[in-house]
């Protein structure tokens, strides 16, 4: 049965480790991702963007293949379905479709706005037993060539979000989604440490996880980050290993052409990320 990651992140915040949201776009995507974090015992959080809930033709769609799946694969751990940077359109959609737990992305607006719209959401979400992701700040990205290396988020404005009782909160650290460019300044602790402070327990939220150097994302959750979001890093493992399947002539030994075959050294790719990410958040074991 699907959670709420409030109490999951509450014990990841207390034992300083943090849950892993990974993004699925499919039934491979979320096979290998539950059966990983089965065979390590740890909680997941399964991200849906509202692109990919839209690709896999709505969110009901995606709730009845994630709750058939943990039935069908005998998942014991505790998972989280979570909408990921979602309008407050798409957030009442997942309410109504069955997701445990909303992430409400209000940083591309005033802050009394994002405040306005967080604040009747948390009502929402309490109303239904899920759990609320709020964002101050924004993620930054790389386009045409031009670095958009993020807006840090003023801590006084995260503090007042999490006043209003959200359950997580996600604040722009410098953080990116997608690959990190060559030039990246890299994470601003300073920031995150005066957040940290300021919003005191409530966890934190890393976004843009892929390709993060192993020492920032611990010190990262030392100050604070409860769960770290990752998506880039499974689609590039999974297009790679497709790749070399394909080029290896695989799929046209037999019947290697088959989907079931063709896209299985992806899943196991995908696993492996998985793994190594659990293994790096400490996750690991949390579960049992």
């Amino acid at each position: 049965m699907l959670v709420s990651a409030k109490e999951m992140l509450e014990k990841a915040k207390a034992g300083h480790y943090a849950v892993g949201q990974f993004n699925i776009n499919n039934l491979e995507w979320t096979k290998s991702i539950l059966l990983t974090a089965e065979e390590l015992k740890s909680p997941v959080i399964l991200g849906v963007s509202e692109g990919a809930g839209k690709y896999m033709t709505g969110y009901k769609t995606v709730v009845g293949m994630v709750n058939g799946m943990m039935e069908e694969l005998g998942i014991t751990v505790p998972v989280a379905l979570h909408l990921d940077h979602g309008s407050y359109e798409g957030c009442l959609k997942c309410v109504e479709a069955g997701f445990s737990s909303i992430m409400f992305d209000g940083s591309h607006y005033p802050i009394e706005e994002n405040i306005e719209k967080t604040k009747e959401l948390v009502k929402i979400a309490n109303e239904h037993g899920m759990s609320l992701e709020a964002e101050v700040g924004s993620i930054g990205g790389e386009e045409d060539g031009v670095i958009g290396r993020g807006e840090c988020a003023d801590p006084d404005e995260c503090k007042a979000i999490a006043d209003l009782g959200v359950t997580m909160l996600a604040a722009g650290i410098g953080n990116i989604h997608g690959k990190y460019p060559a030039n990246w300044e890299g994470l601003s602790f300073e920031t995150l440490a005066a957040v940290s402070e300021k919003v005191g327990n409530m966890p934190l939220v890393l976004h843009g996880g892929t390709g993060i150097p192993a020492d920032q994302i611990k010190k990262a959750i030392s100050l604070g980050v409860s769960k770290i979001n990752v998506n880039t890093e499974c689609q590039l493992s999974f297009a790679e290993a497709t790749r070399k399947y394909i080029e290896a002539g695989k799929d046209l030994e037999g019947k290697g052409f088959d989907p079931r075959k063709l896209l299985a050294p992806g899943a196991e790719a995908i696993k492996a990320t998985v793994k190594e990410k659990m293994e790096l958040f400490g996750s690991v074991g949390k579960a049992e």
